[in-house]
């Protein structure tokens, strides 16, 4: 198996969905290292952080059911609006995106932490004298596409820079304080069973709250810089 980070906006796969794409994980790793790559998993295009694939096919196959039985444990970092619950936990299913709409919904379930939380004085909603913002923990515990992103919308807390179940007014504000837009979703730990032997892994990004290590390797932490730098209020 491979490790790696995945830098936001780069598409892990070729797709039909995004044609003007030209940045595929698969294709860069796979000339990186000199051989072939299975993906096990994804993560969306906006969101940074690890990603592992198989070498072949016996640890694809070994690595894809154990994310299948849910014995991958996945931790997520998230911008979000408002202030969010110190624990919630999400149990709402959802409809795939591309499901008639008929179609039954699919079981999905997240639990959520609030690591931090803020409000700045600068009105981004003129019906408001401030603007809430929570840092947030979120661990997913089935794999529905955008499950992070819709379970914290069902919850009223979206991601911020999320351009399809956000508030754009709102996403523009935080870009514009921030310089950056962008989908504030960091994919931080992985912990799974080797292919190999079963032996319990952690796969860690590197990401640090409230700090980043800087060796200059990641420009995606020095983006999380930018949040981790603003008046946090930790739990």
């Amino acid at each position: 198996m491979v490790a790696l980070y995945k830098p936001a906006s780069w598409l892990v796969h070729r797709t039909g969905l995004d044609a003007g794409e030209t940045r595929f994980v698969v294709q860069a790793l796979r000339d990186q290292i000199g051989q072939h790559v299975y993906p096990v998993h994804r993560l969306d295009k906006g969101t940074c952080g690890v990603l592992v694939m198989a070498l072949h096919p016996a640890a694809a196959r070994a690595l894809a059911e154990a994310f299948a039985r849910h014995a991958v444990r996945k931790q997520y970092l998230a911008l979000v609006r408002g202030w969010a619950p110190l624990q919630a936990e999400v149990d709402h299913p959802l409809r795939p995106d591309d499901a008639p709409p008929h179609a039954p919904a699919q079981p999905a379930h997240t639990l959520v932490s609030r690591l931090a939380r803020l409000e700045l004085p600068e009105p981004s909603d003129p019906r408001f004298a401030g603007t809430r913002a929570s840092l947030v923990l979120a661990q997913p515990t089935t794999g529905r596409r955008h499950q992070i992103r819709r379970h914290l919308k069902h919850i009223a807390h979206p991601i911020i820079g999320d351009a399809t179940h956000g508030k754009g007014p709102l996403n523009r504000w935080w870009a514009e304080r921030l310089g950056l837009q962008r989908l504030w979703l960091h994919a931080w730990r992985l912990e799974l069973p080797h292919p190999q032997d079963g032996r319990r892994i952690t796969l860690d990004s590197g990401l640090r709250w409230p700090q980043v290590a800087h060796d200059g390797g990641i420009p995606s932490w020095l983006d999380w810089q930018r949040v981790f730098a603003l008046p946090w209020e930790e739990v």
